[in-house]
């Protein structure tokens, strides 16, 4: 598929997927009316989560772009297994980027709703990965979706390296690792946290295989 295709499709279906998951249905459910006499700590709190949400689900859409050349949408699926970016960290970025937007409006608005409707929202999803996605994934791409699904965790991301992968493979250039592992040498929200927690840098994926 060609890039322009590609970001077109990648886009549309950023608006009918988590554009109609975390935007519109919230906004159906409370019409966006918050609670005024909610203390500003916790609304604030509400926006942090909203943004982190977009700012891990942003560079995930971009990376089935340029490193996919298709969209997450089954129906235009990447050429490739898509690994950079968030996909670095856990497997599942958009759909945990989705749920930390809609709690995040529970908080900024006070909605009990909300709150309950992520619940359902984080169900659907993981039944959704666990009985057609993940199957669908190694029945496309294989050993190579088999070896980063063990290499990756699913939903909570991976901030620590172990002891027996902090060697990077012969050959294999430092420079050559931080150039590929994110878009415009963008931060991404789970590496800056594994920083500021000092936690060491997490691995990348290069040529089928996990490295340090």
């Amino acid at each position: 598929m060609k890039r322009g295709v590609a970001a077109g499709g990648s886009a549309l279906f950023f608006a009918l997927a988590p554009g109609t998951v975390a935007g519109l249905l919230p906004w159906a459910l409370t019409g966006w009316q918050a609670d005024a006499t909610l203390p500003w700590v916790v609304r604030g709190l509400g926006v942090l989560m909203i943004l982190a949400g977009l700012l891990v689900i942003v560079p995930a859409f971009v990376r089935f772009v340029v490193d996919g050349a298709g969209t997450p949408a089954p129906v235009a699926q990447t050429d490739r297994l898509v690994v950079r970016g968030p996909y670095r960290f856990v497997r599942n970025p958009m759909y945990i980027a989705v749920v930390l937007a809609i709690v995040g409006q529970a908080l900024l608005l006070g909605s009990a709703v909300l709150f309950l409707y992520a619940l359902v929202a984080g169900a659907t999803m993981f039944g959704f990965v666990k009985l057609y996605e993940e199957p669908h994934l190694s029945r496309v791409y294989g050993a190579e979706y088999e070896a980063y699904r063990r290499a990756v965790p699913g939903w909570w991301p991976r901030l620590r390296r172990s002891g027996a992968q902090r060697r990077t493979p012969p050959g294999v250039s430092t420079r050559r690792l931080l150039r590929g592992s994110r878009p415009w040498g963008w931060l991404t929200v789970v590496e800056l946290i594994a920083r500021l927690a000092g936690g060491p840098r997490p691995g990348w994926w290069l040529d089928g295989r996990w490295v340090e």
